[in-house]
């Protein structure tokens, strides 16, 4: 992919000026706070919304024998048990338990690109909070959860675990992240994956998937999982607005140029640029049978996610 389209738009900014550092508690109460504001807003939206919804998604393996109970008026008769009928002379009810014992994973791109950008909320800080709703809607179903760190190679990985101290690591981890490399490769991090987790699970990519060459890994790992992708963009990945003269520097590293803005031509091609790389993903996907959700930063998540988990409810019913 050309070093070219990980450039970000800032205008206004000198990037050789870095903000001085916070010290070192202020900067760790500063992340306990953000941590716990994601945590309160995830729990409200999982209560109030998401917890059914996503039971009925995402299913167990099977349903396994339970108990046997008494017969009471209004159970459905096809579920009385008529070999202990024959034995004992009482109707007696099988009942049966959903064998969930799922896995989800979480595989987040912290590559420098998801820290830049114009918007106010960044596409990195957005992915903590979509981690944070989508973990804590499987740890309240006594799933488990775990988190796969990306950038240029897998920077750091949490094994699958469950209980509400292990959401608030995800989300911690996420916010805090702070990758080794620059750059962005989804085809290492999916090949890691299908490496360390060898049962099946279901698998969030969260990125913007400005990036390619992970076809062949994407492949591999959609026979071991059930993955969905996370799009997170904000409207500058897609459209160059008309500012004049502008700085483009590439977060991912590269030269900096300057580009008329206000050249049609030079909008296009960015433009052309995106919906090609589009064009391709949405083929495979396609292809694999994966589903996508598309983000934007800065608006209201909360009607896309159910729109997608109600696609999802009628796709396995």
């Amino acid at each position: 992919m050309p070093a070219w389209w990980r450039w970000r738009w800032r205008p206004g900014r000198d990037p050789s000026r870095a903000a001085p550092d916070d010290a070192a508690t202020t900067e760790a109460a500063e992340l306990l706070r953000r941590v716990r504001a994601i945590e309160l807003r995830a729990r409200r939206l999982v209560d109030d919304l998401f917890l059914g919804e996503y039971h009925a998604v995402f299913r167990g393996r099977g349903i396994e024998f339970d108990e046997l109970r008494p017969y009471v008026v209004g159970d459905d008769v096809r579920s009385i048990d008529w070999k202990s009928y024959a034995r004992t002379g009482e109707p007696l009810v099988r009942r049966y338990r959903e064998d969930r014992d799922l896995t989800v994973l979480f595989a987040v791109d912290v590559s420098a690109s998801q820290s830049a950008g114009a918007a106010e909320q960044s596409k990195a800080s957005l992915a903590a909070e979509l981690c944070a709703v989508f973990s804590l809607a499987a740890i309240r179903n006594h799933d488990r959860a775990g988190l796969l760190l990306f950038a240029s190679a897998p920077e750091r990985y949490i094994r699958p675990a469950g209980g509400s101290v292990h959401v608030l690591r995800l989300v911690r981890e996420v916010l805090s992240a702070s990758p080794a490399t620059r750059g962005t490769d989804l085809g290492a991090a999916l090949k890691y994956l299908t490496g360390v987790q060898r049962r099946r699970a279901t698998l969030f990519v969260i990125s913007d998937f400005l990036t390619e060459g992970y076809a062949r890994a994407l492949r591999a790992a959609s026979r071991r999982f059930d993955i969905i992708a996370v799009r997170i963009r904000e409207p500058l990945d897609e459209e160059l607005p008309a500012a004049g003269l502008v700085r483009l520097a590439g977060a991912e590293g590269g030269p900096a140029y300057e580009v008329d803005s206000d050249d049609e031509a030079v909008r296009e091609a960015y433009a052309a640029r995106v919906r090609a790389i589009d064009a391709e993903r949405e083929r495979l996907f396609g292809e694999l049978g994966i589903d996508e959700i598309a983000i934007v930063t800065g608006e209201d998540y909360v009607r896309t996610l159910l729109a997608f988990f109600r696609r999802r409810a009628r796709a396995v019913a």
